[in-house]
């Protein structure tokens, strides 16, 4: 099983050509919900009750109620943090340990909800695994192996032409006019592959759950994860002849951080950023992470409903101002279309416990919510990554995630079954994960977009889809060939748990 990390579709960083063994150690994993049949404590309670600070989510039953439902937040002991109005949700701050269950209270509020269990700031001991840089002698041996129409690293990079990018890439790289946010730990844009793509005005950062646009606030601080500008990098990398190239070479890229340093995706910061985006004319938003604390949120809980319902709220209103929204289906290898699951490790910022969950009724967030893109992942031979959840229903697409080297080894001159992405600090390494194939579909998305430019997000998912190379399902799955299934996917060759409508095709996006 892969380590616990906080919360991002986790990547990780291992060298070129690791054994299999060390490789899943490294692979990203996500922390799951905590358990209904388990007794949880929030040890925010206890943080509330010593006049530590905890965030919250309302949700409005109207717009029209803002003001009174703010000036009750004030009456309550509460500080209003940022307003929503355009989606009746108000982030908010207070040491009352009853203050979500005041608020439920008060007319014109539909739902209230802590976001976390921890105290502001979250106090995190988990350390997130650096990705391992080339070395000068990769990045001079790809280079070596690069031709006249490639990139210095590209020979490094089988998911391109996996998904077919470097044979659309001779018809276009992509619209300017176009923009993807990547909703991550912060891009590092003055990395040179990501610099001359780079969209400032609509980069921020979310993390106390309102748009701050100073200059660089939205890159990743000392020590924090190089998740988002790898992701980034994947998407949008410039082919200027130097680096690596993205998937959509020619689109602009934003940053908008929605991480904690201690790499926490708290719900104020998922609202802001959805938010930021739609009010920013952002074309599509990348989704590589879970909602803190709750891996899964049930309906059943107060808190849990009123996370599901602000950022269902935010990615909706996205939606409505023209986003296409993708999301990472997660690294557990979980069924998400399973009658039931065991969530181990949620609430992942205070004490984790375990729980059996119905997936259809407690949600994993952006990831399963309604119009979101779900991405699972695939390795270098085209079939399931190890790691990749899935779920029939569940499932929109699957897209180049990597996979150990071991199960899934590409065609040399890729010498990795890793993906290769842009690092702070004007580096490149491998991570691998559905956040890795999330951008994927993210930049073929793009693609679409900047060939059909008022296409609309329902129309641009549907060529999406139309335009995905159905895989039918592997069937037996038995990844590491110890001859025990690793996984059952069910569904035809043009929809099934595993790949959903089928495998990007950058390709057929860019085909009038």
């Amino acid at each position: 099983m892969a380590p616990r990390l906080p919360r991002t579709r986790r990547a990780v960083a291992v060298p070129l050509g690791m054994a299999l063994a060390s490789t899943l150690a490294f692979l990203p994993q996500a922390t799951p919900a905590a358990a209904a049949d388990t007794e949880i404590t929030p040890s925010a309670l206890t943080a509330a009750a010593e006049g530590t600070n905890l965030s919250y989510v309302v949700n409005l039953r109207h717009h029209k109620a803002t003001d009174s439902v703010e000036r009750a937040i004030t009456r309550a002991g509460g500080t209003v943090v940022a307003t929503y109005r355009k989606i009746g949700v108000i982030v908010a701050h207070s040491a009352d340990p009853e203050f979500a269950k005041v608020l439920r209270t008060v007319r014109g509020v539909e739902s209230a909800g802590a976001t976390r269990t921890a105290p502001l700031p979250a106090q995190a001991t988990e350390v997130v695994g650096a990705p391992r840089a080339l070395s000068a002698e990769e990045v001079a041996a790809a280079t070596r192996a690069a031709n006249a129409t490639q990139d210095p690293l590209q020979p490094l990079q089988w998911s391109l032409p996996a998904i077919k990018a470097d044979k659309a890439h001779e018809r276009t790289l992509g619209s300017k006019d176009v923009t993807v946010a990547v909703l991550d730990t912060g891009v590092d844009d003055t990395h040179p592959d990501l610099a001359p793509n780079f969209d400032r005005r609509a980069s921020a950062n979310c993390v106390s759950g309102k748009a701050d646009t100073t200059e660089g606030s939205w890159r990743p601080g000392p020590g924090e994860s190089a998740h988002g500008t790898h992701v980034a990098g994947e998407i949008a990398a410039a082919k200027d002849g130097a680096g690596m190239t993205g998937v959509a070479p020619g689109v602009k890229v934003s940053g908008i951080k929605v991480s904690t340093p201690a790499g926490f995706f708290y719900a104020e910061a998922v609202v802001c950023g959805f938010m930021w985006a739609a009010e920013n004319d952002v074309d599509i938003t990348n989704n590589s992470y879970y909602t803190d604390p709750w891996y899964f949120n049930c309906d059943d809980d107060p808190d849990q409903r009123a996370l599901v319902e602000a950022v269902s709220r935010a990615a909706r209103y996205a939606e409505r101002k023209g986003a296409v929204n993708v999301a990472a289906a997660g690294n557990e290898n979980f069924d998400l279309a399973a009658d039931e699951l065991t969530d181990p490790s949620s609430p992942n910022d205070t004490t984790p416990g375990t729980r059996v969950v119905d997936p259809s009724e407690c949600l994993d967030i952006p990831t399963q919510l309604p119009g979101v893109v779900t991405t699972a992942s695939i390795g270098a031979k085209g079939i399931k990554s190890s790691f990749s959840n899935y779920g029939k229903g569940v499932v929109d697409i699957a897209a180049p995630g990597g996979d150990s080297t071991a199960f899934q080894r590409p065609e040399a001159p890729a010498t990795s079954g890793l993906i290769l992405g842009t690092l702070p600090g004007g580096r490149w390494g491998y991570m691998a994960g559905t956040s890795m194939a999330s951008p994927h579909a993210a930049g073929v998305a793009a693609l679409i977009k900047s060939t059909h430019p008022r296409a609309t997000p329902a129309q641009v998912k549907a060529l999406l889809y139309r335009g995905a190379v159905a895989t039918p399902c592997t069937d037996p799955y038995d990844i590491n060939g110890d001859g025990k299934i690793d996984a059952v996917c069910e569904g035809g060759k043009n929809r099934n748990g595993f790949y959903g409508a089928g495998v990007v095709d950058a390709l057929n996006a860019v085909r009038k």
